[in-house]
């Protein structure tokens, strides 16, 4: 089924060219490579997994309630907005900011999909180009996810946010081959991994949750492969070649900074653009979740070597520059963790179905 009659509102051009710069690089090595690299690219290769069956697709999802958000994380929650709004309207409202989240979600992740191929035709190593082309699957699936929960279960889509199409869109139409991996591994996988997880973390509803917990499953395995690569090379630049990354970091967290408000939702019910922005910049709730969208970024940036004083500043600014110390290694192994209790849990709730399925037929055998 087509999603044209599903966006809110049609994209302003339903395929977006970003005209290709920079080389493709072969390399006729053919040896060992890097020992981490080809451990993480052998994880890639083992973790691969179908959408269609790994995640439950029969449960049932309330599109009004898809997360079982509540009321105060609405950021018009307690307005003159709010208190007019019955309960239908306020369905809607949840349905919209979901169609929303996802919509952005879906749309990173055809983004990410198409950095890892540019990286696995950029990147001059071949146990990197190894990785990045399971990488690339990944992204596929995860797109794949993300539009059968949109198109199926929620039954609304949103176009892409101008910020985080201006962050694509600078991440790939940039010729060093080392920016795909600084756009897309480290602030935008980095930004959509603690989306996902604050969401993962707070829904009371199955199937978001599995979703959200299987695709943050491999996306740890992206931003351990971002750091690897960025450590060793940015170790090579000179302060001028660092300090343009660094410019570029900092253009591209204020972009994802401002990308999070949902302003288009609030836009489509009828409220003045100033009136939903100042709405927004007042909710506690935003501020919290802003806070912890770059808890992945801030660290890994530190991590990879990016930490000149006008970056240090601009966390500063955004308030998260004390996000330098988190432990992103536990971080990850946390995420890798929750995603096998969660198979662990509902394989052990089948199988206990299957045996009670047995028995009763067993029983009544009996009785007969």
């Amino acid at each position: 089924m087509s999603t044209e009659g599903l966006y809110t509102q049609p994209p302003t051009e339903w395929i977006w060219q970003v005209p290709a710069q920079g080389a493709a690089r072969f390399s006729w090595e053919y040896g060992d490579g890097r020992e981490r690299l080809l451990a993480l690219y052998q994880k890639g290769k083992d973790k691969q997994w179908d959408a269609a069956k790994r995640i439950a697709w029969d449960l049932e999802v309330d599109p009004y309630d898809p997360l079982g958000t509540p009321d105060e994380a609405m950021s018009i929650y307690g307005s003159r907005y709010w208190d007019a709004m019955n309960a239908r309207d306020r369905g809607l409202l949840r349905q919209h900011y979901t169609a929303w989240q996802f919509s952005q979600f879906l749309h990173g992740e055809q983004g990410a999909m198409i950095c890892a191929a540019r990286i696995v035709e950029s990147v001059p190593d071949l146990d990197a180009k190894f990785y990045s082309a399971t990488q690339t699957m990944d992204e596929a699936r995860h797109a794949e996810v993300y539009g059968r929960f949109l198109q199926d279960k929620v039954g609304m889509v949103y176009p892409i946010n101008d910020n985080l199409q201006a962050l694509l869109g600078d991440t790939l139409r940039d010729s060093r081959w080392d920016m795909p991996y600084l756009g897309m591994q480290v602030l935008i996988e980095g930004l959509a991994l603690a989306a996902f997880g604050m969401i993962r973390d707070t829904t009371t509803k199955p199937l978001p949750k599995q979703i959200l917990a299987y695709v943050m499953q491999d996306e740890a395995r992206h931003v351990a492969f971002g750091r690897m690569a960025l450590r060793d090379y940015y170790k090579q630049l000179s302060d001028t070649e660092l300090r343009e990354r660094e410019d570029f970091v900092i253009e591209g967290c204020y972009l994802m900074r401002d990308r999070l408000r949902g302003l288009e939702v609030l836009e489509n019910f009828g409220i003045p653009t100033d009136e939903a922005a100042e709405m927004t910049e007042r909710s506690e709730f935003l501020h919290l979740f802003r806070k912890l969208l770059f808890s992945r970024i801030v660290p890994c940036v530190k991590d990879i070597g990016l930490w000149g004083p006008r970056l240090q500043k601009a966390y500063l600014d955004m308030g998260v520059f004390d996000l330098g110390d988190s432990n992103l290694d536990l971080l990850m192994d946390q995420d890798e963790e929750i995603a096998e209790k969660l198979d662990a849990e509902r394989f052990a709730a089948e199988e206990r179905e299957r045996v009670a399925e047995v028995t009763d037929m067993i029983a009544q055998g009996a009785q007969d």
